[in-house]
Order: structure tokens, then C-alpha cells, then sequence
């Protein structure tokens, strides 16, 4: 029986994680699962599935996580610190999909205890790529990507030499906006962003598709993840999000990953890896299907992935702030406090202010100084957009 620990138990890739095991709840061992605000969901999961512990990241929701769980033998906690301790716990298996910057340190936890990390958190890869590996490589874990786009080069470079690669191609569905005239964006609203054309998915990753911010962490994340060089990475808009990636060979040859449009198959490769079991996903008829679509990006639509080049270009702690602009920014857009347009115009003026600080963006690569970095994007985002607003 193998242990496993659910972090964002309670967002789209948790319940699609926790769908899959309840189809065979009998090979696996429930650790902890953690949460957010949905606390009803996190103590029926962690009752149902005999967690260990369950988590909450805020700590005033505890008193309503203790009353959910009365009656059951599962612990209770909540925080920061609560999140890193159940990283802590043996594990053989852990799926690190909390949003954000906060998966981070949780997930440095689990893979210094050598466990295999399925990661759906990109902005981990993003803030500190080098990092994240090389603490996996210095403890003996295994780091397996869940984004749909990097499962699919994982698997198409599978008994391939990444020096024989070319370029990796990620595809991207253009999200809400793909078709909208351009000047019609700066008056997009959070409903209208928020409203994916193919995946069914939490409100902010929507929006992320919908401004391809999304798209330029996973950029980052190949980069980092594979080892690639910047120029190797490409971007295609593909409508359908049948094809999830290409891998191109120095001998010309393209190998590509299809599937519906269906977080399980990326799930369901790494909870199963390295075997291959059947999931419960549908399959494609490529006949009724007919033909598949793609285009160049707009970068005037999506400015994201320009910025996204640039980021990978200057290196460092680069992403740190790449990410923690971008969070925060969003955060903005949710509160109505700025327009669409303005999350990546205000991302790319704290990218250079605070590449204008000295030593900052170069600083070693510790949890402490990207947590420092991260926090000063978020406050600088928060002071440029009080200027604007007044």
C-alpha cells in the first residue's frame, strides 16, 4: 500500500487526484490532505479517505476544521508551518497542487524526505527552479510534472537523449480571448475572463489562460524542468487542447501527446508511473475530429510570453519576481481594482525596478531569499497600483 499526501486537495487537480484513487482505494494509504477556504469539502475527502491530517492554509478557518472532523480520527491544522510539517510525514507519493508561490516550501519538504513529488504547482519550477532540483537530486526523490503540457514531453521524451532535442513546443488554447478584437480587451471584465472555452477550471488559472500568464510560467517551467535552452521553447495556439506538446528532434522529427482535454491523463501518468493503467478518461476520434488548428501567438494579445523570454534571459531570482508580480497583479484584477490589460503592463514595471535594485535579482538561490523577492514583487505591485488608482 503506498502512502500518499494531497496538497490542494480541494482545487481541480485535487479532486481529479482524489478521483482516481477512490477507484481503488485499497492500494493507497491517505497521509494528509490540505486545503483553503473550502473546509466542508477538505473534512468529507479526509474523513472519507482516512487521512492522517487534514490542512487548512488559513489559520482562523481551524476552529471550523476541528467541528468538521469531530468524530473522526483525523488531526486538524492549519498555517504555513502546518503544511511543511505534513510534508514532513513519510510519504511515498506526494501531488503538490496548492496555487502559488505557497507550494514551494511544503514541496522542498517532501522531496528532502526523498518522496516522489507530482507537481502541478509550476510556480514552484518558476521562483526556484534550480533549486527544486537539485534538493531533489541531493536527497534521492523524483520530481514528476503534472501540467499537461510538461506530462506530455516527460512521456514523448521517454527512451529519447535531450541532447537530440531541438526545440518543445507547448500549446495553448488562447483561453477566453483568443478570438476577441484587441481593443476590446481593455474593457474585458473578471466574468469574461473567467469563462474557459475547454477546461473546466479554478476562477484565477482561467484568467491566467485567459492573459496566457499561465502559459509563460510553463515556458519558464520547461526551461527549468528539462533543461532546454530559452530559444527551444515554443508557443502554438491550438484551440481544441487536444495536443498538449511536440517534442522536435535534431533529425526533423516531431513526436506529439493527444488526449481529451482531461487533467486525469497527466494525473493518472504519475500517480501510476512508470507503468501505464487504464483512466477513466475519453478517448479521441481522430475521424469525427477531422482537423486540428494552430496559430502563432499574438505577443501583442499576450505580452506574458514576451516577458516570460525575458525573465529566463536575465536568470537569478528573475522568476521570483516574474511570479510574484504576476499573483499579485491578478489579485488586483480579481478586486476590481485595474483592468485586464494592466496585470502584465504593471508585472513588466516591478520586473524592472526591481532588477534595478542592486544584488537583488542575483542573490543565491535559498527558500529565504526567493520568499524575500517575492515579497517585495507583491508589495511593489500593490504601491504601483495605489499610485494609479490614487
Amino acid at each position: 500500500m503506498r502512502k500518499i499526501s494531497i496538497f490542494g486537495a480541494t482545487g481541480s487537480i485535487g479532486q481529479n487526484t482524489i478521483d482516481l484513487i477512490r477507484r481503488d482505494p485499497e492500494a493507497y494509504d491517505i497521509v494528509a490532505l490540505s486545503g483553503g477556504h473550502n473546509i466542508a469539502q477538505l473534512a468529507r475527502d479526509a474523513i472519507e479517505l482516512r487521512a492522517e491530517v487534514a490542512i487548512t492554509a488559513h489559520d482562523h478557518r481551524l476552529p471550523e476544521l476541528r467541528a468538521a472532523l469531530a468524530g473522526s480520527d483525523v488531526e486538524a491544522a492549519a498555517g504555513a508551518d502546518a503544511l511543511v510539517e505534513a510534508a514532513s510525514r513519510p510519504a511515498d507519493w506526494i501531488m503538490s497542487a496548492i496555487v502559488g508561490a505557497a507550494g514551494l516550501a511544503p514541496g522542498l519538504r517532501a522531496l528532502e524526505q526523498g518522496s516522489t513529488l507530482a507537481l502541478a504547482n509550476k510556480e514552484s519550477l518558476v521562483c526556484a527552479g534550480r533549486l527544486l532540483m537539485k534538493t531533489a537530486e541531493a536527497h534521492g526523490a523524483r520530481i514528476l510534472p503534472v501540467d499537461s503540457e510538461h506530462s506530455a514531453v516527460f512521456q514523448a521524451l521517454v527512451g529519447e537523449r535531450i541532447d537530440e532535442v531541438e526545440r518543445i513546443i507547448i500549446t495553448a488554447s488562447g483561453g477566453a480571448f483568443r478570438d476577441w478584437p484587441l481593443a476590446d480587451l481593455r474593457t474585458a471584465t473578471l466574468a469574461q475572463a473567467s469563462s474557459h472555452p475547454n477546461w473546466d477550471m479554478g476562477q484565477r488559472i482561467t484568467v491566467d489562460s485567459a492573459s496566457m500568464f499561465n502559459k509563460a510560467l510553463e515556458v519558464i517551467e520547461t526551461r527549468e524542468f528539462f533543461g532546454v535552452a530559452p530559444e527551444q521553447i515554443e508557443v502554438l495556439v491550438h484551440p481544441q487542447s487536444l495536443v498538449h506538446a511536440l517534442v522536435g528532434f535534431r533529425d526533423g522529427a516531431l513526436m506529439s501527446h493527444l488526449g481529451a482535454p482531461d487533467m486525469r491523463h497527466a494525473i493518472g501518468y504519475a500517480l501510476h508511473w512508470p507503468e501505464r493503467r487504464a483512466l477513466p478518461v475519453a478517448r479521441l476520434d481522430l475521424a469525427s475530429i477531422g482537423q486540428l488548428e494552430f496559430r502563432a501567438p499574438d505577443l501583442a494579445r499576450y505580452p506574458a510570453l514576451r516577458l516570460a523570454q525575458e525573465v529566463m534571459r536575465r536568470g537569478g531570482l528573475c522568476g521570483a519576481a516574474f511570479n510574484g508580480a504576476k499573483e499579485r497583479a491578478l489579485d488586483h484584477f480579481i478586486a476590481g481594482h485595474i483592468g485586464f490589460l494592466d496585470m502584465a503592463d504593471i508585472t513588466e514595471q516591478v520586473l524592472a525596478s526591481l532588477e534595478a535594485e542592486p544584488g537583488l535579482i542575483d542573490a543565491s538561490m535559498t527558500l529565504e531569499n526567493v520568499t524575500r523577492v517575492d515579497g517585495l514583487s507583491r508589495d511593489a505591485v500593490d504601491q504601483v497600483v495605489t499610485q494609479r488608482t490614487g
